[in-house]
């Protein structure tokens, strides 16, 4: 057994001192060179290769993201539930017009469509601490526990104030989910194929939000409670077979890195990557300690504070309003389509029916977004989309005063809706997740994309009621013309992305903590170089 440098028996204080220096400095060394011929490794593999080697990596992040789809059912119920006539009779009032019925008041309608939402605000704060403490698995199991037990409360919500409750708590688990999920994938998946698992998050919401279309569909004909009731016990569907993918999770193993647990982070890198000449564990385990001891430099902290300081503000700026830009594209009004179409004009079982086939265009155009950005990276696509989705909303603005007449032309605006969703789904909407986890730092992403979401979710409140408003008859009664106020919006997420929104593909997260250290101005992370032995 070789001596301990504390029990040399030839060696004074001193010496034992600089040897245990030299010895130090050799280990630095060591995880050094292996962390450039990581990094080296990964950035050569390609997209081909990184699916093989990193087989594994692709399942378990696609099957932690399963949990979004929770969110997307829940978000796409809220938002559509509301054209059902018994939901608007057990919850609402008659409005006194044959024509319009029953309606919920424009504040509990508003209350009701964005209660989980606020819930998702308190949750996200909440599990970015079980996340430090315990990791993403173990938050994941925790909130599935709680989800199964607050549903109950919906389901059986005798009054709306009840109903209201029950969906704010929901929201926790929710918010949890949202954050967990884009960390997870961020982290356990290499750079080639990070883009695609982050984006893929998008597309469990639209499969949750095209679930929730097809069941209300599927109910849509009834008459009593159970017209309601169905798609919410729905949602007891999901949580054991989530928790069972959870427990078989592998945990990130950056999380690891940064608890210390270096040992268990090589177990779990081995049950990410197939081991071979190009990937060792304890090499891709080194890759990132050195990311983190490269952030440990240049951070001082890992809390909520330290994500407003020095580099890290901008970081916060960027994965902040890259989120905000779903909603302030007009998602609130085009995205949430089934109730606008009955106020246009159709009938409740046509307004299902588009509101099904737009989820489905949603589906595909997420599916295309992979291509585009495999080509065009993220800052293009995410800008071209912005644009397109301003001239698309100014023209449904333009066709509602023709549509209050004219069948044909409420077609038409219906067609608009759909384009938009269709450019929407291919651009801004999946890339803002691959946008987040990439440009938050790793020692504080769960709470950097904690704040996202958050901010995400107190812009998608206001405008909640805002578009509640501007659709409902019994308020602004806008109908269509509110296309004119979220192009607005749109024009101006458009100009905030032109002037502070990077090129993230293709970069380590090393490269792009240099980046930011070295203020590049965003218009330029392209074509800047970054070489495999920069420490700054």
């Amino acid at each position: 057994m070789t001596p301990t440098l504390d029990h040399h028996p030839k060696l004074g204080d001193n010496e034992k001192g600089d040897v245990q220096h030299i010895e130090q400095e050799k280990v630095q060394q060591t995880i050094l060179q292996d962390a450039i011929a990581a990094e080296e490794a990964e950035a050569a593999m390609g997209l081909r290769e990184s699916l093989r080697t990193y087989r594994w990596a692709v399942i378990w992040s696609i099957a932690i993201s399963l949990v979004i789809v929770m969110d997307g059912y829940d978000t796409g119920l809220l938002s559509q539930v509301t054209g059902l006539t018994p939901y608007r009779q057990k919850y609402g009032h008659y409005s006194g017009n044959p024509k319009t019925g029953y309606q919920l008041s424009p504040a509990w309608q508003t209350a009701l469509t964005e209660s989980s939402v606020i819930g998702n605000f308190f949750g996200i704060f909440i599990s970015s601490w079980f996340q430090d403490r315990y990791g993403y698995r173990r938050t994941i199991q925790i909130f599935l526990v709680l989800i199964t037990g607050l549903i109950f409360i919906v389901f059986y919500a005798p009054t709306v104030e009840v109903l209201f409750v029950g969906m704010f708590l929901c929201g926790l688990p929710w918010g949890a989910f949202s954050s967990s999920a884009v960390a997870y994938a961020s982290e356990v998946t290499p750079i080639h194929l990070r883009g695609y698992l982050t984006t893929y998050i998008n597309l469990c919401w639209v499969a949750g939000q095209f679930i929730a279309s097809g069941v209300l569909v599927s109910v849509s004909s009834r008459t009593d409670e159970w017209a309601f009731k169905i798609p919410f016990a729905v949602q007891w569907v999901w949580p054991i077979p989530l928790f069972i993918l959870a427990t078989l999770a592998p945990e990130s193993p950056f999380y690891l890195v940064r608890a210390g647990r270096l040992e268990d982070a090589e177990r779990s890198v081995a049950r990410l990557a197939k081991r071979g000449a190009k990937t060792q564990p304890e090499q891709i385990v080194a890759m990132m300690v050195r990311v983190t001891n490269l952030e440990k430099e240049h951070q001082s902290g890992t809390s909520y504070f330290d994500c407003f300081r020095g580099t890290d503000l901008r970081r916060t700026e960027i994965v902040c309003i890259a989120w905000a830009c779903q909603i302030l594209s007009g998602t609130q009004f085009a995205n949430q389509p089934t109730y606008f179409f009955q106020q246009a004009g159709f009938n409740t079982a046509n307004s299902f029916n588009l509101g099904l086939g737009v989820k489905a265009l949603a589906f595909i155009g997420t599916c295309g977004s992979w291509v585009t950005m495999t080509f065009f990276g993220r800052r293009t696509i995410f800008l071209w989309g912005l644009g397109t989705m301003t001239l698309l909303l100014l023209l449904v603005g333009a066709v509602a005063f023709p549509a209050a007449n004219s069948q044909s032309a409420a077609w038409g605006q219906a067609a608009l809706i759909f384009a938009w969703v269709f450019v929407y789904d291919f651009t801004t909407g999946p890339l803002a997740y691959a946008i987040v986890g990439e440009v938050s730092s790793t020692r504080l992403r769960a709470k950097s994309v904690g704040l996202a979401r958050n901010v995400y979710n107190i812009t998608k409140i206001v405008a909640g009621l805002l578009a509640t408003y501007q659709i409902n008859p019994t308020a602004w009664n806008w109908k269509g013309k509110a296309g004119f106020f979220w192009a607005g919006s749109a024009g101006l997420a458009f100009v905030w992305a032109y002037f502070r929104l990077p090129e993230t593909k293709g970069r380590s997260f090393r490269e792009l903590d240099i980046l930011f250290e070295r203020r590049v101005p965003s218009r330029k992370f392209k074509e800047t170089v970054i070489q495999e032995t920069d420490e700054h």
